[in-house]
């Protein structure tokens, strides 16, 4: 049986894992995958918010850095959509429209795990 807690830290760790990959690879390549465009402040923070993530899994506390990371994902990702705020974050982190979208499905997903997964899932 899978139980709740499993299901929030395991997509915590994963999350984390993925998130400090791809802190690492943005610093050696740029855009990564040729479409998503990064910059050394959006490298740190990836590294940041992934150790994060990591850290909050390994202790337990999967929903509330899924919760956390669902809402920073989806106002990051509505901000993307602005005019006049995508071009200062474009400026700043280098977001382009393909992270605008990724924040924003990583958004969706992580609310979905954070509030959706279910008692005995």
């Amino acid at each position: 049986m899978v139980y709740i807690a499993e299901v929030q830290k395991l997509y915590a760790m994963v999350i984390g894992a993925v998130l400090v990959l791809l802190g690492l690879v943005g610093f050696v390549q740029a855009p990564i995958l040729g479409i998503f465009g990064v910059n050394p402040a959006q490298n740190v923070l990836h590294l940041v918010g992934g150790a994060v993530m990591l850290w909050f899994g390994y202790k337990g506390s999967g929903k509330t850095a899924n919760m956390v990371l669902g809402v920073v994902a989806a106002v990051v990702g509505v901000l993307g959509l602005v005019p006049v705020v995508k071009e200062l974050l474009a400026s700043l982190f280098a977001i382009n429209m393909a992270i605008t979208w990724l924040h924003l499905a990583v958004a969706v997903v992580s609310l979905g795990v954070a509030y959706g997964v279910k008692e005995g899932a």
